[in-house]
């Protein structure tokens, strides 16, 4: 299965072991909890999917590369302890307890979340000294003598021996006591993933137009060759940080990251190729709704898989302004919030027999402090974190503006006023992603009409989420007048393959 579906059967599995019956007991109880165990290649993005897990089911994490285990850090350390038996006294050895099963602990003093993950990469890499202790933990959830807390749910994953050298085989009285998922890599799930964490648009038209290439794992005379979806999310990356520096990313630097030769290769060509027809066909103009007759002669004498890279320059730009209107709603909509909490603390005040003082920095601290504890117990997503930074920021300037005002205290109906002013900003750019759109349905009508090309953009504003957020909140007559053609032209495709299967197997059966 692909990662994103191996995503929700872990947090299935999680909500399953974790539910508890009328007497606050788990209704599985820990010993019939089977370990998860997700089998797949490597950088496909199986460690990655466990943070979102934890944060999503809002329960702890710990996870270990067990490699870098020796049997002494996950079992503890030997002591000798005395002890009487029958009368008698006889020394015997005990262990400290396991640095894995202490980080569990130390976890739930941190956070004060009480059930979580323990999870262990590469498990089955493990050295033969603590192979029998890795075989012991799965079926007994325990290192050494000492018990996974209960709560804790273990998650395990390792590679196929076909990438790795290291890797042991799990005996059948093993996989018998674990719940197994093997995953594979998906382009299409990569790319729904892709364009939420802001990946270059460049790499994913590329493995739009290159599927073949997103993951690759093959043996040369030289040694490996590959290219993985860690290696394409690292290289967007950087290459995102390199442009803002004004650098270039050339087939030197792509190669650091891409470690197939072929495809850094073919990749460099396509980034320099993508750049280039940015500015031949002026894309940033076409934005603002200004071209001429000669632009539109240009892109139509061009050849298909040229006007397939100027549709990615404009997902790529639509992408961004769809993105940054999604975290600047949901900012306001936070800010919204907190001014909400200050005028009603003020209402309350006003109608009791006392007045009860609140003011912008209460809520500034209060913001703070929200922020402070999703960090406590990790659970602050990425999103999260920067929407909660610009509210702090925003009743950062409100406090500065009560401070430097002529009159003493601020009164809610100027508080009011400046956040007019935000609520405006997200007007404006809503406004500007709109027409923005909406030039470039205009540029695409007169350049393609209802072609291939068409199809290409309505199939990435439909992969993007912040695209499809964007369009069911403020709409477009465009999007949907073509995107019904879409589904219908999709359809009629689906009716006419059903209707050659049949007259297949009715041919099949006349023989």
């Amino acid at each position: 299965m692909d990662i994103k579906r191996a995503k929700q059967e872990i947090k299935d599995s999680i909500e399953a072991y974790l539910a508890k019956n009328e007497f606050g007991a788990y209704r599985i109880p820990a010993i019939r909890q089977r370990p998860i165990l997700l089998m797949g290649p490597p950088g496909i993005g199986k460690t990655q999917i466990m943070d979102q897990i934890a944060k999503e089911c809002r329960i702890g994490l710990v996870a270990y590369t067990i490699t870098h285990h020796t049997r002494q850090s996950a079992v503890g350390l030997p002591f000798i302890r005395e002890k009487s038996y029958g009368g008698k006294t006889v020394s015997i050895t005990e262990y400290t307890m396991s640095e894995i099963i202490a980080s569990v602990y130390e976890k739930i003093e941190q956070t004060g979340i009480r059930e979580g993950i323990l999870f262990i990469d590469e498990i089955n890499c493990v050295s033969e000294t603590l192979a029998p202790t890795m075989l012991q933990f799965l079926q007994g959830k325990t290192f050494g003598n000492q018990q996974v807390p209960e709560g804790w749910i273990i998650v395990a994953a390792g590679n196929p021996p076909e990438y790795n050298k290291s890797v042991r085989d799990f005996d059948v009285v093993t996989l018998d006591r674990l719940k197994k998922i093997d995953v594979e890599e998906h382009f299409g799930v990569w790319k729904e993933y892709a364009y939420k964490q802001g990946i270059h648009p460049a790499v994913i038209s590329y493995l739009e137009l290159r599927k073949q290439n997103f993951y690759k794992v093959e043996t040369t005379v030289d040694g490996k060759c590959f290219a993985t979806a860690r290696g394409w999310e690292d290289l967007s990356q950087f290459i995102q940080v390199y442009e803002s520096l004004g650098k270039k990313a050339d087939r030197e630097v792509i190669s650091q990251y891409i470690q197939h030769p072929r495809i850094a290769r073919d990749f460099a060509n396509y980034l320099e190729l993508y750049h280039k027809y940015q500015a031949d066909y002026g894309v940033e103009d076409i934005l603002r709704g200004k071209w001429n007759t000669a632009v539109l002669q240009k892109v139509k004498a061009a050849a298909f898989d040229e006007h397939l890279k100027i549709v990615s320059l404009f997902n790529g730009k639509l992408s961004e302004l769809f993105t940054e209107s999604f975290l600047f709603d949901s900012y306001v909509t936070r800010l919204y919030e907190y001014l909400l909490h200050y005028r009603d603390q003020l209402t309350e005040g006003e109608s009791g027999s006392s007045r009860i003082q609140s003011s912008i920095e209460d809520e500034l601290h209060r913001a703070e402090k929200d922020l402070e504890e999703l960090e406590r117990k990790e659970l602050l997503t990425r999103q999260d974190e920067i929407i909660l930074k610009r509210v702090i920021a925003a009743l950062e300037r409100f406090s500065l503006n009560k401070r430097t005002s002529a009159a003493e205290n601020m009164e809610f109906e100027a508080v009011k006023a400046l956040f007019q002013k935000e609520a405006d900003a997200r007007e404006a750019l809503i406004i500007r992603t709109s027409e923005t759109l909406t030039h470039v349905f205009d540029f695409m009508e007169e350049a393609f009409g209802e072609s291939q090309e068409m199809v290409a953009l309505l199939t990435e504003l439909n992969a993007n989420y912040y695209s499809v957020w964007f369009i069911k909140e403020y709409g477009c007559d465009q999007y949907f007048r073509y995107n019904k053609g879409l589904l219908f032209q999709e359809r009629h495709q689906a009716i006419v393959r059903e209707m050659d299967d049949v007259e297949e197997l009715l041919n099949t059966g006349l023989k």
